[in-house]
């Protein structure tokens, strides 16, 4: 029998608290070469910090983690990011290419490694996610959906093995919600990178997901959608009646009024 392949992702007995308030605790997970693990829960679940602590920026509070089989931080280049939609004001005058070549160069005062092998690299890779007509343009200049176009590009730069996806949607119209999930999803089945891709809306890749990561406040739950979405489980999670229903395909849950989240949980609603 062959042996399995190694995980990408490895917690165990994972938790992470901020002073007195446990964010989650006893988290055991493997995430595995190809698998897309979509992060869902309210605000302040700590879907960000989980991020996160994969990159090695935030250390937990007990429990292993190790990426690639060893620590985050040593693996910080096999690993792509794509952060939250920010401003751009500190970057409006960097052009899609630069950006792109950040991601191979590593920081802009490096030494700079050759330059037309990079640049070829950098063409091919701007192609690859379709932004090859804006490669010259400034980022300011760029639609939010361009720009995240440009920061897949970034992330996928130094030919990763986990791709990690902050809310990647956020501001994204239906059309360009469906270009970065299909990027996001080439990338994966091509070259076999594990995707861990946190949301607040499941719907555009629900049917792209192998597992989810339920984080709600102090308790999780990890499963296939059938497994996790449903009102059974997320009830047992928040303590309280939480209702999901499907309609036209779309997974719609509706909840009671909670301490930590607004409307629990908005962030599966169509």
């Amino acid at each position: 029998m062959s042996t399995p392949p190694r995980p990408v992702v490895s917690l165990r007995g994972a938790a992470l608290s901020y002073g007195a308030r446990t964010v989650w605790r006893n988290l055991e997970l493997d995430v595995r070469p190809g698998e897309f693990l979509a992060v869902l829960g309210p605000n302040g679940a700590g879907k960000t910090s989980f991020v996160r602590a994969l990159l090695g920026r935030q250390p937990l509070s007990a429990g292993e983690l190790t990426v690639l089989g060893r620590p985050p931080r040593e693996a910080a280049r096999r690993i792509g990011y794509v952060p939250q939609q920010a401003t751009v004001s500190a970057q409006a005058m960097l052009r899609a290419r630069d950006l792109v070549r950040f991601g191979i160069d590593g920081h802009r005062f490096a030494p700079r490694l050759r330059s037309a092998p990079v640049r070829r690299k950098v063409d091919e890779i701007l192609a690859a996610v379709g932004a090859s007509a804006y490669a010259d343009v400034p980022l300011g200049q760029l639609s939010g959906g361009e720009r995240q176009r440009v920061r897949i590009a970034q992330a996928l730069a130094t030919d990763p093995e986990l791709l990690l996806c902050d809310e990647p949607l956020l501001s994204l119209d239906l059309n360009h919600q469906r270009a970065v999930t299909e990027l996001v999803d080439a990338r994966r089945r091509e070259h076999g990178t594990a995707v861990v891709f946190v949301t607040h809306e499941i719907n555009p890749v629900l049917d792209l997901v192998d597992r989810v990561l339920y984080l709600a406040p102090g308790a999780h739950r990890v499963g296939t959608p059938d497994e996790v979405l449903t009102s059974a489980s997320l009830s047992r999670l928040y303590g309280t009646q939480v209702d999901v229903v499907h309609v036209h395909g779309r997974v719609v849950v509706v909840g009671a009024l909670d301490e930590h989240a607004h409307h629990v949980p908005a962030e599966v609603r169509p």
